[in-house]
């Protein structure tokens, strides 16, 4: 299984916010969203960086309360990771486990594709090993 696969269940729709956004005005498209991560857009539309629950939480430990008044620029991480459609869903969760990531956006000829997060990761390996689990009770049973 890869990621195209994750993304043929889920779909493609990327949530995101320009980089001069607020980051109240992000927390709160979180919020209202139910995700846990957006990504940040400059004004040519090009990923800037990302901002996750986590970024959220470090600003508030260093600014306290204004943090929310911050840009998101000033919290959000830079350097962004991209995963592809083709990669195996093993290697993106070793990489979301090794860097300590739960979102990976993915790219596809130097466009977004869509964002995978470590629950889609677990979710698709855990139906991939009860997929395995089944064909060998099958067999099993077909003696």
């Amino acid at each position: 299984m890869n990621v195209s696969q994750i993304l043929k269940q889920k779909g493609n729709r990327i949530v995101s916010v320009p980089e001069d956004a607020t980051v109240g005005e992000a927390a709160t498209m979180l919020a209202r969203e139910g995700i846990g991560a957006v990504l940040v857009l400059d004004r040519a539309g090009r990923v800037a960086g990302i901002l996750s629950e986590r970024d959220l939480v470090r600003g508030l430990a260093s600014h306290g309360a204004g943090a929310v008044a911050l840009g998101v620029a000033e919290v959000m991480t830079r350097n962004v990771v991209f995963c592809r459609p083709e990669d195996s869903i093993d290697r993106v969760m070793s990489e979301m486990t090794t860097r300590r990531f739960r979102h990976l956006p993915v790219t596809e000829n130097g466009k977004l594709a869509g964002i995978v997060s470590i629950g889609d990761v677990v979710k698709y390996r855990l139906m991939e090993t009860e997929a395995e689990a089944e064909s060998l009770r099958q067999y099993i049973a077909a003696g």
